[in-house]
């Protein structure tokens, strides 16, 4: 791997990692703007906190060194979390400033996923 794809690697992982578990805090303090949104989008409270403790578990596999399968499931958690969230304020006709956060956190895991160093891979059968 090249110095350049390291440094994509590292900052867009960084965003990513920054990005997921700022908002897990959020989800799991269960902040009122949090649960309005949520409560908005017909989903129950509940799931704040499932979503939340996910994040912040592929927050930890994808930062951790080893366990390149581990990391693959996150990655694909966060895109389909991501996925989810932009299709869910779309379904609800959200104003599109609502997408913006979402489709940050998706492009950064694309670019995360995408440049990881071959460590971080897993092998493939």
């Amino acid at each position: 791997m090249n110095k350049r794809n390291r440094i994509i690697y590292w900052i867009a992982t960084a965003w990513l990692a920054l990005g997921m578990l700022s908002t897990a805090i959020v989800q799991l303090i269960r902040m009122k703007d949090e649960v309005s949104k949520m409560t908005g989008l017909g989903y129950p409270v509940y799931i704040l906190t499932l979503i939340g403790v996910c994040k912040i578990l592929g927050v930890i596999a994808v930062l951790t060194p080893r366990f390149a399968t581990l990391k693959e499931w996150a990655y694909a958690g966060f895109f389909f979390l991501m996925t989810g969230a932009i299709f869910s304020h779309l379904a609800a006709g959200d104003p599109a400033g609502e997408l913006f956060g979402p489709t940050l956190l998706l492009v950064l895991t694309a670019i995360s996923w995408y440049f990881r160093p071959a460590s971080r891979k897993a092998a493939i059968v």
